[in-house]
């Protein structure tokens, strides 16, 4: 599995809204401003001194808040007093200076984007603005289902965001699967051995959240099969940036991967516990030990 696979897999993140995509600070749009490629993420609320600009997506009316940037020299020039140009010059030097921020937005949400005119810079945000901000252009946009459903995908999430890959699952540590015969299951008793040749030739398998089996190769959906399965008693917690290393480049280090003596297991089967006990060995053979049944 891929990085964003696994994400998709999630169901906080599988089922989450564009609205909830927008509002997580791993929101990252890849976005193409003039010449440059730059992200497009989420921004602070802005201060009263923005310039506000009446523009249409298609046919949807939308208000644009601009805060001041330097990046746009000659308007910045004129910025204290903007409120003596007259709008038709003050909008010529808008679609002049932030052409490449028009151009972006028109991209990013996919629909033609006209400057139509200046707009009450007075009226407060709501809970429908959308604060974004590209390189050091923090803007405001009015949140319409239309612009949610563009930016709000998954893709558009970085999935390096460190918030984001300290998200924790919890996991199995597997050391050993394997079919046992319904007679042995059924003649299963207290102080029976089960031998474990997996132990210290085959790393741990951990399963984590019950959705990926993660090993060596790599991370993979869980499916179980119906096989026995020895784990540990403890789940051990992995993070979402330990399953992304682990699809790029191989399993995270599994708690108890080198199978010390008295390591408490569980024999599982189709998500029941068949037995609990200990890891011993019997003469050069791990095993696990039955302690109790059930």
């Amino acid at each position: 599995m891929k990085p964003l696979e696994i994400l998709s897999a999630l169901p906080k993140w599988g089922k989450a809204t564009p609205d909830q995509i927008l509002e997580s600070p791993a929101f990252a749009m890849p976005c193409r401003l003039g010449e440059e490629n730059l992200p497009l993420r989420p921004g602070s609320i802005l201060t009263d001194d923005t310039l506000a600009l009446s523009i249409l997506f298609g046919e949807e009316p939308h208000t644009l808040k601009l805060s001041r940037s330097p990046r746009f020299a000659e308007l910045d020039k004129l910025w204290d007093s903007r409120a003596d140009v007259p709008a038709p010059i003050l909008l010529a030097l808008v679609e002049k200076e932030c052409g490449p921020l028009l151009q972006l937005l028109e991209n990013a949400v996919r629909r033609q984007l006209r400057l139509v005119g200046l707009a009450d810079a007075s009226v407060a945000p709501d809970e429908r603005t959308l604060f974004l901000q590209v390189a050091d252009i923090a803007f405001a946009l009015t949140r319409t289902d239309t612009v949610a459903a563009a930016l709000g995908n998954l893709r558009h999430l970085y999935l390096g965001n460190e918030e984001l890959r300290a998200e924790s699952l919890s996991a199995e540590v597997e050391y050993a699967a394997f079919v046992l015969p319904s007679e042995d299951l059924a003649s299963l008793a207290v102080g029976d051995s089960l031998l474990l040749p997996e132990i210290g030739s085959v790393a741990p398998r951990l399963i984590a959240d019950g959705l990926f089996a993660v090993d060596e190769t790599g991370v993979a959906p869980f499916a179980d099969d119906g096989r026995c399965r020895v784990v540990a008693t403890e789940a051990r917690a992995v993070t979402l940036g330990e399953l992304f290393d682990a699809a790029e480049s191989g399993s995270p280090k599994a708690d108890g991967s080198s199978g010390e003596a008295g390591l408490q297991l569980r024999l599982v089967k189709s998500g029941k516990i068949l037995a609990s006990g200990r890891l011993d060995r019997l003469g050069e053979h791990p095993a696990f030990i039955v302690e109790a049944l059930g």
